[in-house]
């Protein structure tokens, strides 16, 4: 019969995997340091192979101790939703929901989704963390975050995509440029402009390279924005153009603002957001749930519906 860890031992793995000490580890699982350390021992021995190599002050995974971590930990959040689940069940979404949320969207929704959940749900906690989509994506698979809000992920065979709604993506000129006048432009328009973005990570800078390959445009790695502000004061300035997603543009820019914001012809600028989470996750009826809830908030904004879940 194949030997099979307990949840502990997995739990002792990782936490030493991630104090790095064998007393850290201990005071972390509260246990003794003896008792870890006779369960990390017993779980190399069982498994034929060491996981962790010893040295003077810090502990670090082997080769193959980290390929064991990263697959016990998202044992280990397989099995924190299941005991979600069972202990509080469905109808109050679970009780703690660990959301991540991409800044270019999250920012500009939950202030308007939020309010209405909590008055739904009472005893819900939400922990909101803001990430670059590609990180966000990570954690979740990982199991570090329960679900995340954002445009939908590049590579989902390891994810579940709930599509919310759809957002225009928006060109960003200031209103002195020459093609800041009639409200829509031609690709070819666009040839030897400076096009700014966010940073490596974020999907804005994938479709802003786009643009700019299609157009003939001049990418400006070297002025990314560290956030939509950042990328509209740069814009206001007069340091080239950028792309903004419809929720933002509708909540941060003014009629009095000296930035218009544009169309481009026969380009397709509309990208699909919503919640995604682990394929494997137990409680993706409690996502089903927030999306639709969720759902509301995006008709009261007039954003336009999504589509059905994705795998």
């Amino acid at each position: 019969m194949a030997y099979r860890p307990s949840h502990r031992q997995l739990e002792y793995a990782v936490a030493l995997a991630e104090t790095g000490h064998f007393g850290g580890a201990a005071r972390r699982c509260h246990v003794s340091q003896p008792t870890l350390s006779v369960q990390i021992a017993l779980l190399e021995k069982q498994f034929g192979t060491p996981l962790f190599d010893r040295a003077p002050g810090r502990v670090t995974p082997t080769a193959v101790g980290a390929q064991v971590i990263a697959t016990a930990r998202g044992i280990l959040a397989s099995l924190d939703d299941m005991v979600a689940m069972a202990k509080t069940g469905a109808n109050n979404l679970g009780g703690l929901i660990r959301l991540g949320v991409a800044p270019t969207f999250g920012p500009y929704f939950l202030p308007f989704m939020l309010p209405a959940l909590h008055a739904r749900y009472p005893g819900l906690e939400i922990y909101i963390r803001e990430e670059r989509p590609t990180l966000l994506e990570r954690d979740v698979v990982e199991g570090a975050l329960d679900c995340g809000l954002g445009p939908m992920p590049a590579s989902g065979h390891a994810l579940t995509f709930r599509a919310l709604c759809h957002e225009t993506i928006f060109l960003g000129a200031p209103k002195d440029h020459r093609l800041a006048q009639g409200g829509a432009i031609k690709p070819g328009q666009l040839r030897g402009e400076r096009l700014l973005t966010l940073g490596k990570g974020h999907q804005l800078f994938d479709t802003v390279r786009k643009l700019a390959i299609m157009s003939g445009a001049d990418l400006r790695e070297d002025y990314e924005g560290t956030s939509l502000d950042a990328l509209r004061q740069m814009v206001f300035m007069g340091m080239g153009l950028s792309l903004f997603p419809e929720l933002y543009a509708r909540s941060e820019f003014r009629v009095e603002d000296d930035i218009a914001l544009l169309t481009v012809e026969g380009w397709e600028a509309i990208r699909t957001v919503g919640y995604f989470w682990r394929a494997s996750n137990g409680r993706a009826p409690q996502f089903e749930q927030l999306a639709r809830e969720s759902e509301e908030t995006c008709a009261k904004l007039g954003l336009r519906a999504g589509a059905p879940k994705r795998r």
